[in-house]
């Protein structure tokens, strides 16, 4: 993974989102905060959930938690299924 993975483009995280944001629709908002994110600052990224006022889930691991914290992923992802039914 890491030799195919670039640096975040400041444009993509400076530019205008096309369309409304979901979670304002949403009758709950989950989170993962990814505590060693190299790309995402942990702090932007819990700015972001609070700001959504997210179920927020911390777990250490990088930005590519789904292969490094597959567990927490998982229930997150059960949790996000269960909301909806």
């Amino acid at each position: 993974m890491a030799v195919g993975q670039r640096s975040v483009a400041v444009k993509a995280l400076q530019g205008k989102a096309a369309a409304a944001a979901a979670w304002k629709a949403l009758s709950e908002c989950l989170c993962l905060v990814a505590m060693l994110d190299r790309n995402i600052p942990p702090a932007a990224e819990q700015w972001m959930a609070d700001h959504a006022r997210a179920h927020t889930v911390r777990v250490r691991a990088p930005q590519a938690a789904g292969v490094s914290a597959r567990s927490a992923v998982a229930k997150l992802i059960l949790r996000a299924v269960h909301a909806i039914r």
